[in-house]
């Protein structure tokens, strides 16, 4: 619950925009999926891990250039932003590092694997 205040909301919404634009074109369909599966890393990211398959191959790096280009940079940003306002504080650090580690994952969301603790 304490996340949702401290930024996890803004993103969850950022993805879940981002996601219904996505569903409009047919080649967004997979990325929308890949942004959903990372819009619900950010409802609640503590007590779960996130893994890099080991098969990443050609078509993951196209896709996330592509992400990259026109969503992943943008919401990436956003976790800096609220990571660099979180982390002035000693209270909002553990916070600060999850916004941190989420922008790396905002920036390449296929071919990661997310899994419970």
């Amino acid at each position: 619950m304490t996340w949702f205040i401290f930024g996890g909301l803004i993103i969850a919404l950022e993805y879940i925009i981002a996601s219904i634009f996505l569903l409009f074109t047919v080649v967004g369909v997979s990325f929308a999926k890949e942004t959903l599966k990372i819009g619900s890393l950010n409802s609640g990211p503590f007590g779960k891990r996130v893994y890099q398959r080991r098969n990443f191959g050609q078509p993951s790096i196209f896709l996330n250039i592509i992400w990259i280009l026109f969503g992943g940079i943008w919401i990436a940003l956003s976790h800096l932003i609220l990571g660099t306002a979180f982390a002035i504080t000693i209270i909002g650090f553990p916070f600060a590092q999850k916004h941190y580690r989420m922008a790396a994952i905002a920036l390449k969301p296929y071919g990661v694997e997310i899994m419970d603790d």
